[in-house]
């Protein structure tokens, strides 16, 4: 099991946004963190990748807890936030390079990867540009490119379709499809119910900080059983009160 939640208690302050949080994701799987504005799913996030401390629970990913063993806990991750976090005075090639360096990857192999992403992506004549200055899209892509530079087992991605257009969708859910094949596994936050409907194997509800349900597609429909036959349908009951 790659990512193991239990008992999570946690947030920004002495209230907790998180309220006995418990969920996991096993190898090969991409889970959606489904929610919405406010349920808790950045908070979570937060927490699992170390920006967070919780209250009390435990967050283990690859039998790592970040309180045990920090540097080999954040080896395991790959993040993507929804805000691409780029440095003003580094080129493409230097952000590459940087992460080569932070995750002590071997440099030839890193970059034989990266070169065949950075094509995926056309961003390929650009690593002497700065991609502070790209579109929203393109700095969306340069994340991308960084975290699945990487040997990391757990990938852990915010809203990652924003700004992305159709052709990058398609390419980040080919490389996520490739990922899962090789046994590493997935968090996705994400609004974009359809895409999300079609592609993850499993859901975590998130509401007022507290799991409403796990499960797949099947069971999510099951427990909902007058919010329609949709994702979306059920996402749009929750936010209504309805269910």
């Amino acid at each position: 099991m790659a990512l193991d939640v239990k008992n999570l208690v946690g947030g920004y302050s002495q209230v907790p946004v998180l309220k006995d949080v418990s969920f996991d994701v096993h190898d090969g799987e991409l889970v959606g963190l489904i929610g919405l504005n406010g349920a808790g799913k950045s908070t979570t996030i937060n927490h699992i990748i170390g920006l967070l401390t919780p209250f009390s629970g435990t967050i283990e990913i690859n039998g790592y807890q970040i309180s045990q063993n920090n540097a080999e806990y954040k080896k395991q991750i790959a993040y993507i936030p929804e805000i691409p976090v780029l440095y003003n005075e580094l080129t493409l090639r230097e952000h590459i390079e940087m992460t080569i360096m932070a995750y002590a990857l071997d440099r030839e192999q890193a970059w034989n990867r990266a070169h065949d992403l950075l094509q995926t992506f056309r961003l390929d004549n650009k690593l002497e540009w700065f991609p502070v200055d790209f579109s929203k899209g393109m700095k969306q892509k340069v994340m991308i490119v960084c975290a699945f530079l990487t040997d990391a087992k757990m990938f852990v991605i915010d809203e990652p379709f924003l700004g992305l257009d159709p052709l990058a969708v398609n390419d980040l859910l080919n490389l996520i499809n490739d990922r899962k094949q090789h046994g590493c596994s997935i968090l996705m936050s994400t609004h974009v119910l359809d895409t999300a409907e079609r592609f993850c194997d499993r859901f975590v509800l998130i509401n007022d900080g507290q799991i409403k349900i796990e499960g797949d597609l099947a069971q999510i429909k099951g427990a909902f059983p007058n919010a329609g036959d949709s994702l979306n349908n059920i996402y749009l009951s929750l936010a209504k009160g309805e269910a």
